[in-house]
This record gives C-alpha cells, structure tokens and sequence, in this order.
C-alpha cells in the first residue's frame, strides 16, 4: 500500500502511550519544497500557490467527513484525517530566512495524505480496530485485504560504514562560542545547535525501525515513507495535542544519561532537577510557547500545569513542562499549528533570530528534523510529535542509500562546551549503537 504511516507509542516497552495508528494509501498527498506545493489527487499532479496550512483544511472538508459531532467517536483519536511530516525547513514558508545550508536530503519539506482509514490498536483495552469513512463495499475489500496481508519480507538492514557527522568537535566548538557571541550580543538568549551523523546503507529502513523502537521506545514515535525516502522518529516530545479544543504542549529542556547504578542514575536524576541552568533554559522556551500558543488560543486560557517534571527513558532523563490553554473551536487547530511552527523547543529564543542562526552555523538543513509528524483528524482531534531522535533516508525499499541522524541541545549564556557536545552523543549514541549491531 502506498505512503504507509505508523504512528507509534512503542507499547508495552513505552509507559506513556496509548494508542498505535497505522494507515496508508492516502486519497490525496500535499507536498511542500522549497516555495513549491504539490496536490496529487485522482492519478494526477497539480501546483498550487495555495498555503499548504491552508490547502490541507480544504482538502479535509473536500475528502472526508467531519466526524466532531458524533459521541461515539469522542474516546477515537484518528477517525480519518490529515498525517504525514511537517518538516523543519517548512518553516520557510512561514518565516523568511536566508538559504545558506546545503540542501543535501531529498525528503519533501512537508508530506501530508489525507487519509480515509486506519487501524487503531488500543494497548490499555487490549483491541484494535478499523476505522473507515470508504463506503462499505470498499471498507470490506480494505478489510480483506488487511486479513491477507503477509509479514514482512523485507531485506535485512546494515550498515556500510559508521557514522560520520558533519563537524568536528573543534568546528563544534567554534560554532558553539559564535552562538555565545550572539546572546552576549543581545541578539538572543538561547540557540539549539546540532550536528548531523550521516552513514550509507544496504537493506530496508522498516527493518531499522523495528531494531530502534526496541533499543529506544518512546511514546512519539513513528515510522513513514515518502516519494522521497524514509522517517524513522524515535522521539520522546510532543509538540501539539487537540482534544475538544484543549490544547497542551510538553517541551523538553534539560538533559542527563542514565547512571550506570541505581545510585549513579538516581544522582544524574536529582543533579538535573536541581539544575539553575537546565531549569532557566526550559523557562525560556516555555515563556515562548506560552508566546505561541496565545496566538490562537482564547484570551487568559494558557497556563503551566506541570513545570520541570521529571521523564525517564532508557537512556536520559528529560526535565519536561506541560502548558496548556484553549481554543474557541476545531477550526482554529491548523491556524494554532502554524502559528508556533516550528516548535520553539528545538530553535531557541527569540524563535526567528535563533533560526536565522541556525541557518548560518549548521553546514546542512535540517530537512525532517525538529520538524513535526503527527495528525489532525476529522474529529475535532491533534496530536503531533518533535522530530527529535529522527532518522531520515533518501530511499525506500531494499535498495538502500544513505540515513541521516542529528543531535543537539539548546546553548545559553553559562552553557559550557564540553558538557554540550557530550550531551549530543548522550541523546543518540543508543540510536546510532542500535544500527550499528545491525551490520
């Protein structure tokens, strides 16, 4: 089936998620690349001017059904819908930033389906089920299909030589005092630096997945393939959920590895929530986001629940804060999404400048990365991840190519360079590690 997505919450290795959502074949696809937006619909291609945050609400009411009125359907999160990737570099379209990073990756800088069906395994009730707005004969067909469908053959994943990233630490280093220069400036307070590991490959990206997702579960993840390649998202961060019309981001500021003992893990865990520095860092991105969210949200409605909670996973604690607010109704949710796009976790503060940054310091566009994957259903619901601990191929199928993998952290005032670029391997080394048992 075409344009397969699994949104994935890596149960029952995962505590913190519910639900898996598996869907493919997409009555229409909007892509987005550089200024550029496709709709391919009915067999054929077309060009528009149309914004894509825009085209996809069109294309929701045109194709599928508003399925917010019905009761039954409130305890679903997808009852069909949009879902795909919100990349990065989509944040072009929004905001104008120079173009001085190689672009290098052929990954579509936004790949939406409008689709019709999915299968929703609910872990908690132990079920899963279709659902579908096809008409019956074609639901019965899509069911019949699903019951003959074979487990996966697929070539074995390996790779063919190790990671190489695009800097070396004394290009880190240099890269990470400019960004020290810049918020003693005044230009900004906080920039979310990364490098990116690059290796070539033999085999199936699916088959990597399925390695990652048991070295690394986490409650955001996902798998997807595209015309240009392959997501493979391990990521541990919501960026946007919608549920009648509450909204809630969590974004994760402040990091430490997992300590070889119990003692050493429980000391790693107290160090970070006692951190000055780590808790100054996530208020700032909060007092972004809390920015972002009010864009769209109804006056006096954004609030800070949860603040430096404490998320373990298998190999770092994140200190996490969850803010919340409203919106006036399931209209605003595409407006609410691209008005805080891309997350201000993952850019620094304030957002532009820091992206502009970015921009200059990072040899290479981010493409997927610190991009969002995730869905907007016709019921009224929004959920979205941070594509962080994301990997991106320039290829699908058994043939193989090249997958991408990128590390960072957000850099203030009294960061200190070494501990900031550890920390990069410390987020990804079990990602990396897991690929490397494979070859």
């Amino acid at each position: 089936m075409p344009m397969p997505l699994l949104l994935d919450s890596s149960r029952p290795s995962s505590h913190f998620g519910r639900y898996d959502i598996a869907m493919a074949s997409p009555l229409a696809v909007i892509s987005h690349t550089d200024g550029v937006t496709k709709v391919e619909k009915n067999n054929t291609v077309k060009t528009t001017q149309v914004d894509p945050f825009d085209l996809i609400g069109v294309l929701l009411s045109e194709l599928l059904t508003d399925t917010s009125e019905l009761v039954e359907a409130q305890g679903i999160p997808f009852t069909g819908g949009a879902a795909g990737l919100f990349g990065y570099d989509l944040g072009r379209s929004i905001e104008s930033i120079p173009s001085t990073a190689s672009a290098d990756i052929s990954m579509e800088h936004l790949c939406i389906g409008i689709y019709p069906w999915a299968i929703i395994t609910d872990h908690e009730l132990q079920k899963s089920y279709l659902v579908s707005q096809l008409d019956a004969l074609s639901t019965q067909n899509l069911t019949e299909n699903i019951l003959q469908i074979k487990p996966f053959q697929g070539k074995g994943f390996s790779l063919k030589s190790d990671f190489v990233s695009n800097m070396t630490k004394k290009q880190y280093a240099d890269k990470f005092d400019r960004v020290i220069d810049y918020i003693h400036a005044g230009d900004c307070y906080q920039v979310c630096l990364a490098q990116r590991f690059e290796a070539p490959y033999n085999g199936n990206p699916w088959q990597a997945y399925k390695q990652l997702r048991m070295a690394s579960p986490t409650p955001f993840s996902a798998y997807m393939e595209t015309q240009g390649g392959a997501l493979l998202s391990l990521s541990p961060e919501r960026f946007l959920q919608v549920d009648q019309c509450k909204v809630e981001t969590k974004p994760i500021k402040g990091t430490r590895p997992r300590g070889v003992t119990h003692e050493q893990d429980q000391f790693l865990c107290e160090q970070l929530l006692a951190s000055a520095k780590d808790r100054s860092e996530n208020i700032m991105i909060v007092d972004l986001l809390r920015n972002d969210l009010s864009k769209q949200c109804l006056p006096f409605s954004v609030k800070v629940p949860k603040l430096f909670a404490i998320e373990t996973y298998s190999n770092v604690h994140h200190l996490v804060t969850t803010v919340t607010g409203e919106i006036a109704s399931s209209e605003e949710i595409l407006p609410l999404l691209k008005g805080a796009f891309p997350g201000g976790s993952i850019t620094g503060a304030p957002k532009l400048r820091a992206m502009e940054i970015i921009e200059e310091l990072e040899p290479h566009r981010r493409n997927a990365y610190t991009g969002s994957i995730g869905y907007i259903s016709t019921n009224g619901r929004m959920d979205t991840n941070i594509c962080i601990r994301t990997l991106v191929t320039d290829a699908k199928g058994d043939d193989g190519g090249h997958i991408y993998c990128w590390a960072g952290g957000g850099l203030v005032a009294d960061s200190q360079c070494d501990a900031e670029y550890q920390e990069t391997f410390d987020k990804v080394n079990n990602l990396l590690d897991g690929l490397r048992q494979l070859t």
